[in-house]
């Protein structure tokens, strides 16, 4: 199996897109960590859960607890739920140890899939001839 990807750094970002990039990184490690709590709370009251059912419980309360999650691509926060999902399979195997809570400014990052880049760059490439 191959897996492809880019690892994009934006070396001189301007102040809006610096602003829009700490927000997305800050809503991916708040949806990573909502997780991570929820799925610690649930275990402690006997229930198995998934990566799956943590986001669906995740996108429910959004609109009332997090609207800044609205603010930023949605990959941000889908991604993270994913991370948390891969990070208790490694745990389970006896791969990786017990997921932790992600701190601010330790390896911020968030993804941005393919289709929602091209989009973003073509609203800008649109934006930009106006």
């Amino acid at each position: 199996m191959i897996v492809l990807s880019h690892k994009i750094q934006i070396k001189n970002p301007t102040y809006k897109q610096e602003q829009y990039f700490r927000q997305a990184c800050g809503t991916s490690r708040f949806a990573y960590n909502w997780g991570l709590a929820e799925w610690k709370k649930q275990h402690e009251a006997g229930k198995k859960t998934t990566a799956i059912a943590i986001r669906t419980a995740f996108n429910a309360i959004k609109p009332v607890d997090a609207p800044m999650v609205f603010n930023v691509t949605k990959c941000a926060a889908e991604q993270a739920f994913s991370d948390l999902g891969t990070a208790f399979k490694r745990f389970f195997k006896h791969i990786g140890g017990y997921p932790r809570f992600k701190k601010r400014g330790v390896h911020d990052s968030f993804y941005l899939s393919n289709d929602h880049l091209l989009k973003n760059v073509q609203i800008a490439i649109t934006k930009k001839k106006n």
